[in-house]
């Protein structure tokens, strides 16, 4: 039984990835350390709670000795990295808690790894991986016209957060070129699904537009991402697990690129097909334009030749398709959406963050 220790696993992406990876092998062991951050919430996984392949700790990557304890009494075969903190909103105003998580944890957590792949047999020791999550932000921002991010493209971020994730990566490249450590680094692009915590743009519109509350864009709307369903996601990391080169990075995104006004306008029209009978229809009069953040990149774009040509991974879902999937997620669950809505440093970040800007506009 292979055992995988997996870094903030009860945040969104990672709750989707081992509710994924438990689902496609039975003989996979899953420990997953999480500190329970805001965005990291233990009733994504409660389901898993009574399985004998998984095992939850609570704990933050920048404890040393809790570090130590885990390798040294678990056996690990592969180590997934997905804690991070992620909101660039966040890292505007509190940028030092990106550099403690997504550098100095970044930085614990190889040191351990590290240690513990070099005390291996030979055989254990070839087949380990350390996989890096990282993003698309770190290549900063492209013009309308620009070619796609390469994984040759060079580093440019222009964010706390996206400075935070580069300095991330460069760590872990670094030790695979000093010490031949096994590790693999994914940049991804803008993912959505069930599970997101809604801070992001996404979960953010669909529970404003049920509830009749204001759709906040940033100015004029016509930012542009690249969209990747968060199962589409899964498999490409769970491909590099499996067939990815130690010291390669590979991009994975969704080959899309809409505007975020055409993201929220795609959102309010499905609204308006699953909930005709809504007092709120047409949503997209919830639309409301408010001051840009600073330093808002203006185009991101995944170029994903390289892992479909190497690993013959691509993209199952369309941007509509998916959009479709997550809005019927969160409709299906609403004690999972109300649960979180209603936790106080939500409604705090909330009003900080956005009510705060459409009072400067006016």
């Amino acid at each position: 039984m292979k055992h995988i220790l997996i870094t903030g696993g009860a945040g969104f992406i990672g709750s989707n990835f081992i509710h994924y990876i438990l689902s496609k092998s039975t003989d996979i062991h899953i420990t997953n350390l999480d500190a329970l951050t805001y965005a990291g919430n233990p009733e994504n996984l409660s389901n898993l709670e009574l399985d004998p392949r998984y095992k939850f700790i609570h704990g933050n990557i920048n404890k040393l000795q809790l570090l130590e304890d885990i390798f040294q009494e678990t056996p690990i075969d592969h180590v997934i990295h997905f804690a991070a903190e992620s909101h660039v909103d966040r890292s505007i105003t509190d940028p030092l808690l990106f550099i403690q998580t997504n550098v100095l944890g970044t930085a614990n957590l190889l040191l351990h790894a590290k240690r513990y792949w070099s005390r291996l047999d030979p055989q254990s020791k070839s087949s380990f991986r350390f996989l890096h999550i990282s993003t698309d932000e770190v290549f900063g921002s492209l013009e309308v016209d620009e070619p796609a991010f390469t994984e040759t493209t060079p580093y440019a971020p222009n964010s706390p957060y996206a400075a935070s994730k580069a300095a991330g990566d460069h760590l872990v490249r670094s030790y695979f070129h000093t010490y031949g450590f096994p590790a693999i680094i994914t940049n991804c692009s803008n993912n959505y699904g069930g599970y997101q915590y809604p801070e992001k743009l996404i979960p953010l519109v669909i529970s404003n537009a049920v509830s009749g509350k204001p759709l906040p864009i940033y100015g004029d709307g016509k930012q542009i991402r690249d969209w990747l369903y968060v199962h589409d996601h899964c498999k490409a990391l769970h491909t590099v697990l499996e067939q990815g080169t130690p010291g390669e990075s590979y991009n994975i995104g969704g080959d899309n690129q809409p505007t975020n006004l055409e993201i929220v306008q795609m959102i309010c029209n499905t609204l308006d097909e699953f909930l005709p009978k809504s007092e709120f229809v047409p949503h997209a009069n919830l639309i409301d334009f408010v001051k840009d953040r600073p330093g808002h990149d203006r185009r991101y774009a995944m170029n994903t030749t390289k892992i479909s040509r190497e690993l013959g991974w691509q993209p199952v879902e369309s941007l509509e398709s998916g959009l479709r999937k997550t809005i019927r997620w969160y409709l299906d669950n609403k004690d999972w959406v109300n649960s979180t809505l209603g936790k106080e440093a939500h409604r705090n970040w909330l009003t900080q963050n956005y009510e705060s800007r459409e009072e400067e506009d006016k």
